[in-house]
């Protein structure tokens, strides 16, 4: 076993960018300095966040509130006027994105003296709260560019920034203000400081990654696991490539899986970086909560739900003992609370799953596998059998371990309400294809060094036409395997199509058609779905005794269906079933992105495309 103070070579076969010879992928005991960024990698980075952010600022403009962003504009502004992250501890939502993305807000109404009405100016300041969301999404690709840049040199940074800076799934999280992205670029600084930072001083090795680790709990409570779990992986596999790098040393090269079994991964747990490894760790997630529940703050007020629930004990000694802590527990609300919600909302579940026209009363352990399948990028999904085809051992990087470690535990993952869930999975795949391709590059021949060369110019050039195509509706992405975008509805609802970002395109249908108002059957919580010309329909709630009774509730002719409603995880009311079944009988006339039209005055149709497998045609 290597001592602590070994210092373990850095592989980087692209260190130096003026090599005119591939530098192997030798194993050494020597530190390689990587060469310092110069005016190509600066220029590469800055027209990446440009180009990107030039997408998301015009995308965000054009569509309207998702599910969840009227809720945290409402509770962000909440928080500013009063000091108190109350509001977000009780819906299990972690402070820091909204913060940001609703300081703008907070800060006009002090310049101008008029109070933000989050419901009535929601329409144009939503756009300005989706604007400061960016600072995360341009922290991301920093990170991304500086994670390239450790494990592939100068080529893997630029590879890595680009292909994240136009991955459509990244680019339709990063135009709303929600915290999706927030957790993602927190959770790669955090992994990329803790691996970088192993061998220096205690600043760098426990202080930098406990901040950052405070950071990703703040952006999302899922951060509390993938944080840890990606720390634990980052060191195993740094362990294995110092043992693998020693025995290389010494004259006697093995395999990985040779290298795996001779260091005996069970004596780790009482050896000396064992040991080290198990203090920093501790330290850094000591370090992450006191970040987190100094800056959420506390109300120093009991918690009515708790005092409710001591009230209704049963008479007796242990009543009276829990009804005086729960008045005098005056300790609410704090991060704690947030962060408790957020686990009972995961052990829970979120309503059953749909996948593939079909809707599960309880979660399925294969939902994020198949639903990143359906929604990634041909280029990403196809990219890493071309790069373990060239080089096996080229993904064998600390990315690409931790990747593999989450989409692991994404097998125990109760909420299947999106791929958004896993973002910073998706984030981590892209840093390890793209450094994976540099890295096969860099020992390979020169025509395959050509080839992947190419490969990798071809992937991102399909990604971004890919992008550009989607736009502004990345959120609807679907890939071409399972049937392209336009059948995405069929396969996935919820926050992977449909979230409610479409009445500013309904109203523009209706604008463009001149027809009478529309009745909309809205999933969303946009105040612009009840706005004339549209009519709010909620037909999930009102007394539907059979399916035919839609008419009776309708006003107009038209009634446009939001994807989801239709085809996702019904609610267990009677009404609703009745009004999926009413629908599911008839052809829609036309449709926008995530709205299909119906005219009620049609007679029914004998067997419609959706019953078929096909989106109506326009």
């Amino acid at each position: 076993m290597i001592q602590e103070n070994h210092q373990p070579a850095v592989l980087d076969p692209t260190a130096c960018r003026d090599r005119k010879t591939p530098m192997r992928l030798e194993p050494s005991i020597t530190r390689i300095s990587p060469c310092r960024p110069q005016w190509l990698d600066y220029g590469w980075l800055l027209a990446c966040l440009a180009l990107s952010s030039c997408w998301c600022w015009t995308a965000a403009r054009q569509l309207s509130a998702t599910f969840d962003e009227p809720l945290y504009v409402s509770r962000g502004l909440e928080r500013w006027r009063t000091g108190s992250h109350a509001g977000l501890m009780r819906l299990g939502t972690m402070p820091l994105p909204i913060d940001c993305d609703t300081l703008p807000l907070f800060l006009y109404e002090r310049w101008t003296g008029t109070p933000i009405d989050p419901v009535a100016d929601l329409a144009w300041a939503l756009p300005w709260a989706r604007t400061a969301g960016l600072a995360f999404w341009w922290l991301l690709l920093v990170y991304g560019w500086l994670a390239g840049r450790a494990l592939a040199g100068a080529w893997g940074g630029r590879l890595a920034v680009a292909w994240l800076a136009c991955e459509p799934n990244l680019l339709a999280h990063a135009s709303l203000a929600t915290t999706d992205i927030a957790i993602s670029a927190c959770l790669l600084a955090l992994i990329y400081h803790f691996r970088t930072g192993r061998q220096g001083d205690w600043k760098w090795r426990v202080g930098v990654p406990g901040l950052w680790f405070g950071a990703a709990l703040l952006a999302k409570a899922s951060g509390m696991v993938f944080g840890p779990l990606c720390m634990i992986v980052v060191e195993v596999e740094r362990l294995l490539r110092e043992h693998w790098q020693t025995q290389a040393a010494h004259g006697t090269p093995r395999s990985w899986w040779d290298s795996l079994r001779s260091a005996r991964p069970m004596n780790w747990l009482h050896s000396p970086p064992a040991s080290q490894f198990r203090r920093d760790l501790i330290q850094i997630v000591a370090i992450g909560f006191i970040v987190t529940f100094l800056y959420c703050g506390c109300d120093w007020r009991a918690e009515p739900s708790f005092v409710a629930w001591a009230h209704k004990l049963p008479d007796g000694t242990a009543q009276e003992i829990m009804v005086w802590i729960s008045e005098h527990l005056q300790i609410f609300s704090n991060a704690g609370e947030g962060l408790v919600r957020q686990v009972k909302h995961n052990l829970r579940g979120h309503h059953g799953a749909y996948l593939l026209g079909e809707t599960y009363a309880r979660p399925l352990w294969y939902y994020f596998p198949l639903a990143l399948a359906i929604k990634l990028s041909l280029p990403l999904l196809l990219a890493p059998v071309v790069v373990l085809m060239a080089r096996r051992r080229a993904l064998a990087n600390w990315a690409g371990a931790a990747a593999f470690v989450l989409l692991l535990f994404s097998f125990n993952c109760r909420v299947q309400i999106g791929i958004r869930l896993v973002l910073p999975l998706i984030v981590l795949v892209v840093v390890a294809v793209a450094t994976g391709l540099v890295t096969a590059a860099g020992t390979s021949s020169m025509l395959r060094r050509r080839l992947l060369g190419s490969a990798a110019v071809a992937a991102i050039a399909w990604t971004a036409f890919t992008s550009w195509r989607v736009w502004p509706e990345a959120l609807c992405y679907t890939n071409e395997l399972w049937g392209g975008t336009s059948h995405g509805y069929l396969c996935l609802s919820d926050s992977n199509y449909d979230w409610g970002q479409g009445v500013k395109e309904l109203a523009q249908w209706w604008r463009q058609r001149g027809v009478e108002p529309l009745d909309v059957w809205y999933f969303g919580t946009d105040p612009a779905a009840a706005a004339p010309p549209l009519r709010l329909l909620p037909l999930h709630i009102l007394p539907l005794q059979k399916p035919d009774d839609v008419r009776a509730f309708a006003q107009g002719r038209y009634l446009a269906v939001g994807t989801t409603l239709l085809y996702g995880t019904t609610t267990l009311e009677p009404a609703h079933r009745q009004a999926v079944e009413f629908f599911r009988g008839r052809k829609p006339v036309d449709r926008t992105s995530t709205f299909l039209i119906y005219d009620l005055g049609e007679p029914l149709a004998r067997r419609t495309d959706v019953e078929k497998g096909r989106p109506a045609r326009k």
